[in-house]
């Protein structure tokens, strides 16, 4: 029997699980712009110092050794459904029986003005790392005074990302940069403005309370009901009228699909590509979408989280559909498991929430950092992560305090 032509678009959790699935079953073709995978839910700590960069990035040939997996580093630019082709940005055209679409997702502005400009997103290695860099960059710049001069950093956003950034800042600050030069770091503000009521909105009431204690608790200002109108250099100006200083702004306020999927002209729904519930594309039964990217809803007609548990499930299945197809058997709806969602805060301080079971403190702050690490892929890049965290709660210093960015 001929294995189905699988082309795969995106090494991400998603992308990456579908490939290992098929592996040995279809002729598997994965195509990324990077030569790596980027362990999106530890960013923030390579934006905060807490993590060496090269820590959340893993190689994606190393993930596909000993396997028949074949590997493009290329951009998609255009499909050619008659011929069933895709062609990339390097002009190499791959066929395929069946294309499984799992790029992901990009920061969402919301159309507020300034955002692209005036403020530092986080869906990248180099995002992280500029924002490390800008962070240090304006800290030495405070270093310089010994007056009043005070360097405010903003956080919008206060989901479990905007959450845990400005939870680790807060460390940061009180820590390193503390023994680094007390003045200047006495003198540094860190804001968390989120447009809603509370903060992690789609955990229980009482876990979005004990997050706002601990945050305030660290140093952290936290604005409710406070929604970002214009985002300019040195400000971020309130739809209410009132301006909130900010040297530095991070927008964590949300994530929109890939917008890749528009240029090749697939059905979109509120930014990500409008799916059956078996993961197959409207209209293109041979194309599926996965994670981030697709647009698929619950039963209460809400698109699913862009989380990682979403991805990782849904690449499975795709994989799965795609081999009951070829074996003869009918395909089946995707039904999406939560296993629950988390954040930590900082030192001892987290939340889980799964089902009825809601841990805060110590217990969950164990859950939330075991659990990262089974997920996080590579020997190599366990073992320096434990190790960055063992030097970070043992002297309560952050070594990756580097400038590093491209200026």
């Amino acid at each position: 029997m001929t294995k189905p032509k699988v082309v795969i678009l995106g090494a991400g959790f998603g992308g990456l699980t579908a490939a290992r699935e098929l592996a040995g079953k279809a002729d598997v073709t994965l195509v990324d712009r990077h030569n790596f995978q980027t362990f999106l839910p530890l960013l923030y700590q390579v934006a905060t110092a807490g993590l060496a960069a090269d820590h959340v990035a893993y190689p994606v040939r190393s993930g596909l050794r000993k396997s028949d997996i074949k590997f493009r580093m290329g951009s998609p630019i255009e499909i050619d459904h008659k011929n069933k082709a895709i062609k990339l940005d390097s002009s190499e055209v791959l066929n395929f029986d069946h294309l499984i679409v799992a790029l992901g997702s990009a920061t969402a502005d919301f159309n507020i003005p300034g955002v692209t400009e005036h403020a530092l997103g986080m869906k990248s290695v180099a995002d992280a790392i500029n924002i490390r860099a800008e962070i240090m960059r304006r800290f030495e710049d405070l270093c310089r005074f010994e007056d009043e001069t005070v360097l405010s950093l903003t956080v919008v956003g206060g989901g479990p990302t905007g959450v845990e950034m400005a939870g680790a800042l807060a460390e940061l600050v009180s820590g390193p940069l503390m023994n680094d030069h007390e003045h200047a770091a006495k003198h540094m503000k860190i804001n968390l403005i989120e447009a809603g009521p509370r903060l992690l909105p789609t955990f229980a009431a009482k876990l979005s309370d004990r997050t706002k204690r601990d945050l305030e608790k660290m140093g952290v200002n936290v604005f409710l009901n406070t929604a970002v109108a214009k985002v300019a250099p040195r400000k971020i100006s309130i739809k209410d009228g009132a301006d909130v200083p900010s040297e530095v702004t991070i927008w964590a306020a949300g994530v929109r699909g890939e917008p890749t999927a528009e240029i090749l002209k697939l059905p979109i729904i509120k930014s990500r590509i409008d799916t059956t519930s078996t993961l197959q594309v409207n209209h293109y039964p041979n194309i599926w979408a996965v994670g981030d990217i697709a647009g698929l809803t619950d039963a209460s007609g809400n698109l699913l989280p862009m989380v990682a548990p979403v991805a990782l499930q849904q690449g499975a299945w795709a994989a799965k559909q795609i081999l009951n197809l070829s074996n003869g058997r009918p395909t089946e709806d995707f039904k999406y498991r939560d296993k629950g969602s988390m954040a930590t805060i900082g030192r001892h301080k987290a939340v889980v929430e799964v089902k009825n079971l809601k841990l805060t403190g110590v217990p969950a702050w164990f859950i939330w950092i075991f659990l990262h690490l089974f997920y996080l892929l590579g020997g190599r890049n366990k073992v320096g992560t434990i190790a960055d965290w063992t030097w970070n709660y043992l002297t309560f210093d952050r070594g990756n305090r580097h400038i590093m960015d491209i200026a």
